[in-house]
């Protein structure tokens, strides 16, 4: 009898592949490799394969984990081909029976989280409380906050109380060049791990559950999921009696997992980030107090992940210092590709979760990089994207889901520092130019609008004399119509119309960083954000000078001047009004000067001046009635009567 030659790596790749229905081409682009390395592999060029490569094709094949693991090995020449075939055909003595014990090793550098494992000790409480019921925590948060490595440090914590098992299965949802686990798959890889031979795991999802279920029965075991796609991958890998404990840890908020206590990982304090960063260093004489600890975690975002590749590049390049990582930090134009070691980087991560995203929230992730503040509410979202607020509601719901944007108000949304940045690099390379410029002024027209609505109710002058505005009315905005609506918007945006105003201010739109900070100033000055409103004036006035815009050098300087004269500088004021007076003579801009006339007006009246105050009130109602401005008329109007008023007494 002829005896069957030993199936060869080559052999067993082309029989997977056919298996799969795919071509080479259709492998080798789903394994991110090139066609010719596939071939070579197929033909027995290249006998075995490097473990990279044999993991890339692992998953691209769908191989379940106990399979991919013979398959790697087999690639790397370490096990026969045919142990491959003989796992996936449930062969008896493919795999010998694993231990019970599989939890990764802990880490001694492990770092915080004590409110955390606070949380997940009181749920282990209440779980030996009630006894009939499995325990479930979903761990969740963004790419880097450090999921894994505190599932596992727990899980270590907590191995104790569950005697007859901790396992540990990785579920691939978001690893790059494999295909999330199958749930089938995953039954198959657990109860292999728990000692099932493979004869008696039975075939098709539900009967494999049920076996899981059976096995362990009146048990109490640690089960630790890690990277979850959904919780249709979780639901039947969980036990179903009571005394066990499941850990999920997934990018996505398993909202829909029943049961389940929720840990969300937040990124590590400026104190834990500083003792993270010095331990993983481990240079002599590098504290967490030190200055340039200080600055190398906040470029950092403080995100684990972050923090861990940079404490690697002070680890292995001694040459290099904090001081230096630091500053070539602060001056990276794109952060997140610096941070990085090996083929570990914060962007590959973050790319992840990225290509996890439709269409529209791909192109709404890229635009909210462009938003020159923190934070945002859908209103800022649609303008931006273009959409309504509901299609913008909508779509961020989906981005918090994946721990894309976080939700530190209600309806307030905010991007990690790094997530910010990636999203604008992405902006910028995956959008044109022009269509990022259009996203953004859709943006600064939204602020610009809403500002002034809001802003009337603070300054009945704001727009007595106000000239057409740059760009076009939202196509929709909050109700701003009562004062508490407009106060409380106003106070909400602050910070973000003044970043608004800086960004046009540098962006050569200087039209926008004079409107912005004229429509808020009058609620500045009404809640006494006197810093804000100068430091607001000044850096539009060196933008406008810069530029060469006079009229808005004009505006900047009229909005400064009587700015001075509220915060009592009256010198300085009339100084800086005359400049601006003459600036709007000098271009022929009556409505400027009608403005700023009746400025000087108020600001003589307040030095007792009364004669120069009716006169400049005087001017400023020539001009005002040739231009046709009834509001500015009735503002100009009530100067004179407060000057003749005043001469009266």
């Amino acid at each position: 009898m002829v005896q069957e030659p030993a199936l060869t790596f080559a052999g067993l790749l082309r029989r997977l592949r056919a298996e799969a229905r795919l071509t080479q081409e259709e492998l080798a682009a789903a394994a991110g490799l090139s066609p010719r390395a596939v071939s070579d592999l197929e033909r027995g060029i290249n006998r075995t394969a490097r473990k990279n490569t044999a993991v890339l094709l692992a998953g691209a094949l769908g191989l379940p984990e106990p399979v991919a693991e013979l398959f790697v090995a087999a690639a790397r020449g370490r096990r026969p081909a045919g142990d491959v075939v003989a796992a996936r055909q449930g062969a008896p003595g493919a795999f010998a029976a694993a231990a019970t014990r599989g939890l990764p090793r802990d880490i001694v550098s492990f770092t915080g989280r004590r409110a955390e494992l606070d949380q997940l000790a009181e749920g282990l409480d209440r779980l030996a409380a009630g006894g009939a019921v499995v325990g479930i925590c979903a761990i969740g948060g963004m790419a880097g906050i450090g999921k894994t490595t505190f599932a596992v440090h727990a899980a270590h914590r907590l191995a104790g109380s569950f005697p007859d098992g901790q396992f540990f299965l990785p579920l691939h949802a978001y690893t790059r060049g494999q295909r999330p686990v199958d749930p089938a798959d995953a039954l198959a890889s657990l109860l292999l791990t728990a000692g099932v031979p493979a004869a008696q795991i039975p075939p098709g999802l539900e009967a494999r559950a049920a076996r899981w279920r059976d096995h362990v029965a009146g048990k109490k075991i640690l089960l630790l999921l890690d990277d979850a796609a959904s919780h249709e991958q979780v639901r039947p890998l969980l036990p179903g009696t009571g005394g066990s404990l499941v850990l999920v840890t997934s990018r996505r908020r398993l909202a829909a997992l029943d049961d389940a206590t929720v840990i969300s990982l937040d990124t590590l304090g400026p104190q834990e980030a500083a003792a993270l960063l010095t331990r993983l260093a481990g240079r002599p004489g590098l504290q967490p107090g030190d200055g340039a600890v200080g600055e190398i975690i906040r470029l950092c975002g403080c995100l684990p992940l972050a923090i861990g590749l940079i404490a690697s590049r002070l680890r292995h390049h001694p040459a290099q210092t904090a001081e230096s990582v630091a500053a070539s930090l602060a001056v990276a134009t794109d952060r997140v590709e610096l941070i990085r070691a090996e083929n570990v980087s914060v962007a590959a991560a973050f790319d992840m979760s990225y290509a996890d995203l439709t269409d529209g929230q791909q192109r709404l992730f890229r635009r909210l990089g462009l938003i020159p503040g923190t934070s945002f509410d859908a209103y800022a979202a649609a303008a931006l994207d273009g959409t309504t607020p509901g299609q913008a509601r909508r779509q961020l719901d989906e981005l918090y889901d994946q721990h894309l944007v976080t939700e530190r108000a209600p309806g307030r949304y905010q991007l990690h520092d790094l997530l910010r940045e990636h999203a604008r690099s992405m902006a910028a390379g995956a959008v044109a130019a022009a269509d990022s410029e259009v996203a953004t002024g859709r943006l600064l027209d939204y602020y610009l609008y809403s500002a002034l609505a809001a802003g009337r109710h603070f300054d009945p002058r704001a727009s007595a004399y106000r000239r057409p505005l740059p760009g076009d009315p939202p196509a929709q905005a909050p109700d701003l119509s009562t004062l508490g609506q407009a106060a409380a918007w106003l106070e909400a945006e602050r910070a973000n119309l003044h970043a608004a105003a800086d960004y046009a201010a540098t962006q050569a739109r200087s039209r926008y960083a004079v409107a912005i900070p004229a429509a808020m100033s009058g609620f500045l000055a009404v809640r006494g954000h006197w810093d804000q409103s100068v430091a607001l004036h000044h850096s539009v006035l060196a933008a406008a000078r810069q530029a060469g815009d006079r009229l808005g050098e004009a505006d900047a300087l009229s909005e400064l001047g009587a700015l001075q004269r509220e915060t009592g500088s009256y010198p300085t004021a009339a100084a800086t009004l005359a400049r601006a007076l003459a600036l709007y003579r000098d271009i022929g801009d009556q409505p400027g000067q009608a403005s700023t006339l009746n400025e000087l007006g108020f600001l003589h009246v307040l030095t007792g001046d009364y004669a120069a105050a009716a006169a400049c009130h005087q001017q400023a109602l020539v001009l005002v009635r040739g231009l046709g401005y009834p509001r500015g008329q009735a503002w100009t109007l009530s100067g004179l009567a407060l000057v003749q008023q005043l001469t009266r007494k």
